[in-house]
């Protein structure tokens, strides 16, 4: 007999600190997830408008969303650069997300980086995320000592994954590297894919998974 809860839709909730950053590090996890009927829910806590106009990055954000099937994008509308010094707004409004959201899975930035808004998102993620059954860690090109030991195959979703960084086209070439986004996303898709024995994939770091 099927057991009716292994195709129950679950719900997805994704956290990032600015715009592209779950593109990057887990856009083509958020379409797979999409595709398979899950409810995809985003938490992005900045316009990004350090690195550009925010109404930009904000339509930006929209396209990409599109692109990927996400459900909603709920906004932080909190300051660029500046988490640091609004850990108990963003905590506060994580804990009303996660309330309404109510996720079986949350993706999260990993906190070992140079960017000091992914390391107070990833902290405080921590907290707000204790109850969640499922709880992963994605990669940023700012993540460091990153070691991963979970993958998801994104073969068939790669395109859509792609098609959504190109859509953050103010922030494509602002990588300071001879690459841009979308290069990039490639080159660690196939690199993450070889490492996991599939043809490409994006990375995790499993702070909890129930089985």
């Amino acid at each position: 007999m099927t057991n009716p809860q292994q195709h129950r839709p679950k719900r997805i909730l994704a956290l990032a600190p600015h715009p592209d950053d779950l593109e990057i590090g887990c856009g083509g996890t958020l379409a797979e997830h999409a595709a398979r009927g899950d409810e995809v829910h985003i938490f992005v806590a900045t316009y990004g408008d350090v690195g550009g106009a925010g109404e930009t990055r904000k339509a930006e954000q929209q396209a990409a969303s599109n692109i990927l099937g996400v459900h909603k994008i709920h906004w932080g509308g909190l300051s660029d650069t500046m988490l640091p010094h609004q850990a108990q707004d963003l905590m506060a409004k994580l804990e009303t997300i996660v309330q309404q959201v109510n996720p079986d899975t949350v993706y999260v930035n990993y906190g070992e980086d140079t960017h000091q808004d992914h390391r107070v998102l990833a902290q405080v993620a921590r907290s707000v995320t204790r109850y969640v059954p499922n709880v992963l860690y994605y990669e940023t090109p700012s993540s460091t000592g990153f070691d991963p030991t979970a993958f998801m195959g994104i073969n068939n979703v790669l395109q859509l994954k792609l098609q959504a960084l190109e859509a953050h086209a103010s922030q494509l070439d602002r990588t300071h590297v001879r690459l841009n986004i979308v290069e990039i996303a490639l080159a660690t898709a196939h690199f993450r894919g070889m490492q996991s024995k599939l043809s490409c994939a994006e990375a995790f770091i499993p702070v909890r998974i129930s089985l």
